[in-house]
């Protein structure tokens, strides 16, 4: 799988991406993660990607020459299924959209920032609007972080046992059931006796049980979306 990234700022995006899973997912050729810089698309003489809003009042907005030009000249090496755009207003990023992108095989994602883009980027260039929350971020280049974050772990061969991954929360629109290791007795605190049965079928059944509970607890509105 494939992404590439446009931002203004390329250098928050170097920790996030080249660590842990997503660093050993590259390093086995797994994902291909490139950061384009808009900066070096853009025709004006001081690298200049952003301008004044016409009838605003205060902020900036992303110039939409620097983007086309990038987004146009990376199309001729790449077909994209998606071009998306970071953006509080755009669909909720959850784990059923996490599943749907690790099945496309190159992505395109642009970054966000200021008051926004010249909305021609988006009415005309972008596939997808997508927002990691209803907040305001400095620039999209965390939310595109986790965004790639998210979707490469759900990659074959990207995280060592692949069944974790199908057992993480929201899956299923369930959170995941509490987790115990050693030692069994802490501070006279004990690890649930079931756990330690050895009784597969019961453990399961236990751990279903207790996702369903912790969902109705902590976020019932994920049960009214199954």
């Amino acid at each position: 799988m494939r992404f590439d990234v446009l931002t203004i700022l390329p250098e928050l995006l170097h920790s996030p991406l080249n660590h842990s899973i997503i660093k050993r997912a590259q390093e086995r050729n797994i994902v291909d993660i490139n950061i384009h810089n808009i900066r070096d698309y853009s025709p004006y003489k001081h690298r200049q990607v952003d301008d004044y809003p016409y009838a605003g009042k205060g902020g900036m907005v992303l110039m939409i020459e620097p983007i086309y030009r990038a987004i146009s000249h990376l199309q001729t090496k790449v077909a994209y299924d998606e071009i998306i755009y970071t953006s509080p207003d755009g669909e909720r990023f959850n784990q059923k959209l996490a599943n749907e992108l690790s099945l496309k095989k190159n992505i395109l994602i642009l970054c966000g920032h200021y008051k926004g883009v010249d909305h021609r980027v988006r009415e005309h260039l972008i596939t997808r609007e997508i927002s990691i929350g209803d907040y305001v971020l400095t620039g999209g280049e965390l939310a595109a972080a986790v965004i790639i974050d998210c979707i490469v772990r759900l990659l074959p061969g990207a995280i060592n046992d692949e069944m974790s991954a199908l057992s993480d929360s929201f899956q299923d629109n369930l959170l995941a059931p509490p987790v115990y290791t050693r030692p069994a007795i802490f501070n006279n605190w004990k690890v649930p006796d079931i756990l330690l049965s050895g009784n597969e079928k019961e453990i399961e059944r236990w751990k279903l049980e207790q996702s369903i509970e912790r969902t109705k607890r902590l976020r019932p509105d994920l049960l009214n979306e199954s």
